[in-house]
Order: C-alpha cells, then sequence, then structure tokens
C-alpha cells in the first residue's frame, strides 16, 4: 500500500537535493499557483461544479509533486520552500473565497490567515526575511483535512448534491483541519526561535 505521508522515498534514505528550478515536481507546484485564481474566477461565474473540478485537482497536485520529487530524485532547494508558499497562498485565498461567497463561515479565515501572519511577522523579526523549515506531518495532514474538505463543502452548491451529510462530513473535515493548522503553527513558531537560538549562539 503506498504511504500518504512521504510516498515515493524510500524509508532511512535521504534523496540528494537539486540546486535548480526546472524539476517536474516545481513544475507541478507553479501549476498549483496557475489553478487558484482559476478557482476563484469559476466561484465569481456561479460555475461551482468547474470550480469544485480545480480544487480536486488543485488537492491532488500537493500529494503527487512530493511523490514525484521523492520517487524519481527530484527534491530541489527551490522546492522545499516553493511547495509550503503555494500550499499556504492556495488555503487562504480558497478560504478568502469561500467566507466571501457564503460557503463557509468566517472562522475559516481567521483560524488560518492569524497564525500563517504571525509566522511571517516572527520570521521578519528574527531573521529580516523568510526561513526554511521542514515540512512537519501534521502540517501535512492539517493541508490534506483542508483541501479535502473545501471541494466537499462546496459540492453542496453543485445541483443535486446538496445532502446534509456532505456539509456535515465537510465541516468535521475543515474543523480538525483548522485545530491541526493552529498545532502546526506552534510547531513551526517554537522551531523558528530554537534556530535563532541556535544561531545567535553560534
Amino acid at each position: 500500500m503506498i504511504r500518504l505521508i512521504g510516498a515515493g522515498g524510500k524509508p532511512g534514505e535521504t534523496p540528494a537535493e537539486l540546486d535548480t528550478f526546472w524539476t517536474v515536481p516545481n513544475i507541478i507546484t507553479v501549476v498549483r499557483f496557475l489553478g487558484v485564481p482559476l478557482f476563484v474566477m469559476f466561484i465569481i461565474q456561479r460555475e461551482y461544479a468547474a470550480a469544485v473540478i480545480t480544487l480536486v485537482l488543485l488537492s491532488s497536485t500537493d500529494w503527487v509533486d512530493g511523490y514525484v520529487a521523492r520517487r524519481f530524485g527530484q527534491v530541489s532547494s527551490v522546492g522545499k520552500w516553493l511547495d509550503p508558499v503555494a500550499d499556504r497562498t492556495a488555503l487562504i485565498v480558497i478560504a478568502v473565497t469561500f467566507v466571501v461567497d457564503g460557503v463557509a463561515p468566517a472562522w475559516l479565515v481567521w483560524t488560518i490567515v492569524i497564525p500563517d501572519a504571525i509566522l511571517i511577522i516572527n520570521a521578519l523579526i528574527l531573521f529580516h526575511g523568510p526561513i526554511a523549515l521542514p515540512v512537519s506531518n501534521i502540517g501535512k495532514i492539517r493541508t490534506a483535512l483542508l483541501l479535502v474538505g473545501s471541494p466537499l463543502l462546496l459540492l453542496q452548491r453543485v445541483e443535486g448534491f446538496d445532502q446534509p451529510w456532505l456539509e456535515i462530513t465537510a465541516t468535521t473535515l475543515l474543523i480538525l483541519g483548522c485545530i491541526g493548522h493552529l498545532i502546526a503553527f506552534y510547531g513551526y513558531f517554537t522551531a523558528t526561535h530554537r534556530v535563532y537560538r541556535l544561531e545567535r549562539s553560534a
């Protein structure tokens, strides 16, 4: 059975890191970036079926790029920071779009945006710029929950799919994802300060 976390990699093996942008995983990540405005456009036009399909494709690329990078030895220094940026950008834009369109309540935005804003400000104060930290397992699970719960919640807007169980399932996944987001935020926040203390002591 394929592992969902760390899929494509061999246990105990650290893949060599490429110093180039031009890798297949990075191209997939860029496609994810480009898919976000396409998703917003479909929401604005009330094309909810197309928006759901776009969101599913966006969600799947989050797993695919990591798998391809590990499976084919295309882990890159660019990809290590580009992939988390793409994830956070997609999550924030999707959450804001959902709230503005009335698909989801406002707490979804605040739970995602406020912790990320604190992390950005914290990194600017300590390092005067972004800091690359390894993505934690809870961060990967958080992203998966949010990217699965979001299309399920939106699916209710598609004719013939306005089922109560969809809303319950989607809301549960989003709540769990937001809880995971707060846990991941604490982990990244403390890791940032740990790196800062180590650099100061060195």
